[in-house]
């Protein structure tokens, strides 16, 4: 079997399959259902997914079993099903395969954390944990072990000797997870990787999940050194997800992926298929794309959120927060953000707020760990820039990263370090990250947390309990504008301006009348809407954000256009030019202006900061309203009276 698959591989790029869970959710199965146990309750529709992807050009798929080990079994009582979901898993993927597919079976990690620590875990107790689910699937007929998504090396070489022991006959592709630049989350190479695990005794070598294909283009580059020696595999998410009515939601389309499994096909991929938010259209389109055959034989065929409930009456928030109150009369207002850094030097990020300050900025929004990568602490950084450039800071505070009581803590840190506002956000889904055995909290979700914060402004806790003053932050929430189907989001932020919002940061839009869309369908709110202006900088750019990037959609005009340019800095220019038309073009409707700084170059964001204050723009002139000029006033001091308890 090993001499069969690999002559395979070496004669021609072989198509596995996609995503399974994803593809039983889209089914009706519950998100957060353990996917492993319907081999046993529902193996009719596990089945049936087999099948659709057989029938989408897969010449591989894989069994419905990688979290089925005794480890993560035994954290929902079901410990003493291994053998059984494993070997049925098998059995059912055999069924769909008949002779011509080859039949994977697939083991993820065991949720056992590395380096091992203490007595109760070893390497032994490891290897017996793959060894039993190994056995099972060996028992069902698999003919190939897909390792994938590992993490820890240590555990992966460790997999890779068990199935060695047990069938040295069986080829083993051995996948790590590479978030970005060709690393795993917890430092190690990918060419590292791929050589210890040959000499583990892996046939194929490659990575699967992460963050997208454009991330997984870095680890295939770190790879494609071996490609003379081994075949490569590649499998990669559907870019990152996103959260969409309890849903996990993937954006990145079939074509653009297939886009790029061609240039990895390239750096010497023979085996590829996708993982999470894939599908069989995905499949379809990696078959079309790259002009691969149909096997032979086979015929065509056309963590729950809690929300908390505000309809109780409650006496409302009078102020607008400080932030809104120290605008300027008479000018629109700018709001530029910036990216704490992912390491521990602030000497730059500090350089460029002073820039943007003195170039007319009126506050610095800094994200919390966006796309769920590890960033230096947004809540020291606010105060250092309030406290040594006397510019306004906006914090964005994600339920991602803490619990109900852990984001109160934050709120009272901020208001005893001066910061005035807060933008509320859910957060970026924890399977994004960078980081190990990141898990997300969610206790609340971004509608609990503007009632959180507007209960804090009238002086009480979550929990209803006096605080002994009330805090003055202006909230802000974010709003995802799609002029195809808006009324989903805008009543979401119907909901968050009921419940105490006062200004809104929306994701990136680039053309006029989708910003005076939704400046009309959103004017009866009453809020404060900064529309964000994200400047491009290239025609590769602007095709990762409109495709891996959850709710960026970037008109195919300006993307056509950009890629008329052969030179980058052609690229660039044409795309600040159109920028700047933009910002001139909406500059009496806009109630402010929300600037994206690219890749967290400030100097960029400053062109058009200079632009709008040159040019003197009033906007909209809503937020001459909520501004108090002197910087201080009965709604400002309301802000630190002491209340009775």
């Amino acid at each position: 079997m090993k001499t069969q698959f690999l002559e395979r591989l070496n004669e021609k790029v072989l198509l596995g399959d996609g995503a399974i869970g994803t593809f039983l959710y889209e089914k009706g199965i519950d998100l957060g259902t353990n996917t492993d146990l319907l081999n046993l309750s529902d193996p009719d529709l596990v089945y049936s997914v087999h099948e659709e992807y057989i029938r989408a050009g897969s010449e591989l798929i894989e069994t419905n079993t990688f979290g089925a080990n005794r480890y993560k079994l035994h954290r929902i009582g079901q410990a003493h099903r291994v053998a059984e979901i494993n070997r049925k898993g098998a059995e059912l993927a055999s069924r769909a395969a008949g002779t011509d597919i080859f039949v994977a079976g697939s083991v993820g990690p065991t949720g056992i954390k590395f380096p091992l620590e203490g007595e109760e875990v070893d390497n032994s107790t490891v290897e017996e944990i793959f060894r039993e689910q190994m056995t099972a699937l060996l028992e069902g007929g698999i003919q190939v072990f897909m390792l994938e998504t590992f993490t820890y090396l240590d555990e992966l070489i460790i997999c890779i000797k068990t199935a060695g022991k047990l069938a040295d006959y069986i080829p083993v592709v051995a996948q790590m997870t590479y978030p970005a630049r060709g690393r795993t989350a917890v430092g190690n190479d990918a060419l590292l990787c791929a050589e210890k695990s040959l000499e583990a005794g892996a046939s194929v070598v490659g990575t699967n999940c992460g963050r997208g294909v454009r991330a997984m283009l870095s680890a295939i580059d770190r790879l494609s050194v071996l490609k003379e020696r081994v075949p490569l595999s590649a499998f990669p998410n559907a870019g990152i997800p996103e959260v969409v009515e309890h849903r996990m939601v993937y954006s990145t389309p079939p074509a653009y992926m297939a886009d790029k499994l061609s240039e990895m096909v390239k750096q010497g991929v023979r085996l590829l298929g996708g993982c999470c938010g894939t599908t069989p259209s995905h499949i379809h389109a990696f078959r079309e794309r790259l002009h691969l055959k149909r096997p032979r034989s086979v015929s065509v065929i056309s963590g729950t959120r809690q929300t908390v409930s505000a309809e109780e009456p409650r006496e409302k928030f009078k102020g607008k927060g400080g932030l809104l109150e120290s605008f300027v009369p008479g000018r629109v207002p700018v709001l530029v953000e910036l990216d704490p850094p992912s390491h521990l030097d602030l000497s730059r990020i500090i350089s460029g707020a002073m820039a943007l300050s003195a170039a007319g900025a009126d506050a610095i929004t800094l994200a919390e760990n966006p796309l769920a990568v590890l960033r230096s602490d947004n809540l020291s950084l606010a105060h250092m820039l309030k406290k040594e450039i006397g510019i306004q800071t906006v914090l964005h505070l994600t339920c991602r990263d803490r619990n109900v009581l852990g984001l109160q803590t934050q709120i009272t840190g901020a208001y005893h370090l001066g910061l005035e506002a807060i933008l509320a956000v859910t957060g970026d889904p924890a399977t994004s990250s960078d980081q190990p055995g990141v898990s997300g909290v969610f206790d609340v979700n971004s509608l609990g947390l503007v009632r959180m914060i507007d209960q804090f402004n009238r002086g009480f806790n979550f929990a209803g309990s006096p605080m002994g003053r009330k805090t003055n932050f202006s909230i802000g929430v974010a709003f995802s504008y799609r002029p195809k189907n808006p009324d989903l989001q805008i009543r979401r932020l119907e909901r968050k301006a009921a419940q105490g919002a006062h200004f809104v940061m929306t994701q990136p839009l680039f053309d006029r009348s989708a910003v005076e869309e939704m400046a009309d369908k959103t004017k009866h709110l009453g809020l404060l809407i900064f529309p964000g202006i994200f400047p491009l900088i290239s025609a590769r750019n602007a095709d990762f954000l409109h495709n891996e990037v959850p709710g960026i959609s970037i008109p195919g005009e300006i993307r056509k256009k950009l890629w008329r340019y052969d030179k980058v800095a052609d690229q660039k220019k044409a795309a600040l030019e159109i920028t700047g038309r933009l910002v001139e073009d909406i500059s009496k409707i806009v109630d402010g202006y929300y600037i994206i700084s690219p890749l967290n170059k400030w100097d960029v964001a400053e062109l058009f900061v200079r632009q709008i204050r040159e040019a003197g723009w009033t906007g909209s002139g809503l937020a001459d309203k909520f501004a108090v000029s002197s910087g201080s006033g009965d709604s400002v001091r309301e802000g630190t009276q002491l209340i009775n308890g």
